[in-house]
Formats: structure tokens, C-alpha cells, sequence
């Protein structure tokens, strides 16, 4: 059985096969209670998004997730767009969005994980 970490790197890999720019994970385990993982990325459009989110609402369903539905300020901005798995946060954000809110600053005591190089065994 997967664990979170491995589901949280996998979905960083998903988005990025899917064009996603600038994907990190940032573990922030140890600086909230809620969630346990950033997953981060950069779309260039709305299509863009809304393809990526159906692309991890798929991966949500495949790999015994669960979502969890987030209340909008604001229900028509494409600007950032949070997909909430409890322990994982994934943030689809627009360069302008990503660049304002800059949360890997903001989370700068997290610890960034390569993705690419980690094996299924972590």
C-alpha cells in the first residue's frame, strides 16, 4: 500500500507530465495540523486547470483518497484553485497568483522534496 508521501509524489509527477510549471512538494508536516504536503504548480490557463484537476480527481479516486469539498470567496477566479485531499493540498495557481502569494516564502520552513528522483519505496 502507497503512502501519503508516495501519493503526494506521484501526484507532483501527474501534474507534471500534464504540463504543470514549476511543480514542488513541500512537506509542512511539522508547521500546521491539517495537511501534511504541498503540492504546487503553475497552469497557464483555465482549460489548463481545469484539466489538471480532473487529472488528480481521477488519481483522488484510483488511489483510496478522499476530496474534500472547499468553499470559494470567489467561485469564478481561475487564478488559484485548491484541491483539498486532508493530508495533501494541491495548489494550481497562475503565474501571477503563484508570483503575489509566493508560498514557498510563505512556507519557507517546509522541506522541499525532489520528486523526481524518489523511489516507490519511501
Amino acid at each position: 500500500m502507497k503512502t501519503i508521501l508516495q501519493k503526494a509524489l506521484e501526484i507532483a509527477r501527474l501534474l507534471e507530465d500534464g504540463k504543470g510549471r514549476d511543480v514542488k512538494v513541500l512537506d509542512v508536516s511539522e508547521l500546521n495540523s491539517w495537511t501534511d504536503y504541498f503540492v504546487i504548480t503553475t497552469v497557464t490557463s483555465s482549460a489548463h486547470w481545469q484539466g489538471l484537476y480532473k487529472q488528480v480527481k481521477d488519481y483522488i479516486k484510483e488511489n483510496d483518497l478522499q476530496l474534500h469539498v472547499t468553499n470559494r470567496k470567489s467561485p469564478d477566479g481561475d487564478d488559484w484553485n485548491l484541491i483539498d485531499i486532508g493530508p495533501i493540498v494541491v495548489h494550481l495557481m497562475s503565474e501571477a497568483a503563484r508570483s503575489f502569494y509566493d508560498l514557498e516564502k510563505l512556507w519557507h520552513a517546509g522541506k522541499v522534496l525532489d520528486y523526481h528522483n524518489s523511489s516507490d519505496s519511501e
